[in-house]
């Protein structure tokens, strides 16, 4: 299976998705961090891909959701965004929104 198919069985299996650098228990960016923190604290079950672990993804994922730069957060097959996207999101209160959608789906 090439890298884009990779990505878009990853994207299309669960409901939320972040292409990070890091773990969320091991972040490897602030921006990464930031984001993912977001996340937990409106309760989001999200399932997470580490970049610096596979420079397949690093170096395809941006083709495949024509944005630059990392974190990515895909919810329901759809890119959101990064982090600055991530967090205003949280901070309008959408994103909790957005996640407890994407738990009906």
């Amino acid at each position: 299976m090439d890298t884009i198919e990779r990505i878009k069985q990853t994207v299309q299996s669960h409901p939320i998705v972040l292409f990070m650098k890091g773990t969320p228990q091991f972040p490897m960016c602030g921006f990464s961090s930031r984001t993912s923190q977001a996340l937990k604290a409106v309760g989001a079950e999200f399932a997470s891909v580490n970049v610096l672990e596979d420079p397949e993804v690093r170096a395809n994922l941006p083709h495949y959701s024509n944005w630059p730069t990392f974190p990515q957060l895909f919810i329901n097959g759809e890119l959101i965004g990064g982090c600055d996207i991530t967090l205003e999101l949280y901070e309008s209160g959408e994103l909790e929104r957005m996640v407890k959608e994407a738990k009906k789906a």
